[in-house]
């Protein structure tokens, strides 16, 4: 169950991120809204989850997900250029995320 709401956690980093750059500073009442709700839902999560879970893997697979989903976001929404270096790189998260749930 830990993993599972961590990867849930993981996600709302992604949302809370991107909302906080769509925030434009907090001057935008909207996306500020729903960084504070997503930054909440992603902190709960992660604390949930590191009661079962070392907190070094908790965080690193936390922030790996986070960052490729908000990579991703923004490549798919134009935003952010895609390349094939980013695409390798963003691989390798996703790999070294795995490798983490794998070796625990």
């Amino acid at each position: 169950m830990a993993w599972l709401i961590l990867t849930l956690s993981g996600l709302m980093e992604a949302v809370w991120a991107t909302a906080l750059g769509k925030s434009e500073g907090f001057s935008r009442l909207g996306p500020s809204l729903v960084f504070v709700v997503g930054l909440g839902a992603s902190m709960a999560g992660l604390a949930y989850a590191m009661r079962d879970l070392p907190v070094g893997t908790a965080y690193a697979v936390w922030v790996g997900i986070g960052a490729v989903l908000t990579i991703v976001y923004a490549m798919v929404t134009g935003t952010e250029s895609v390349s094939a270096l980013k695409i390798l790189f963003l691989t390798l998260i996703v790999g070294s995320v795995i490798g983490l749930k794998v070796a625990h």
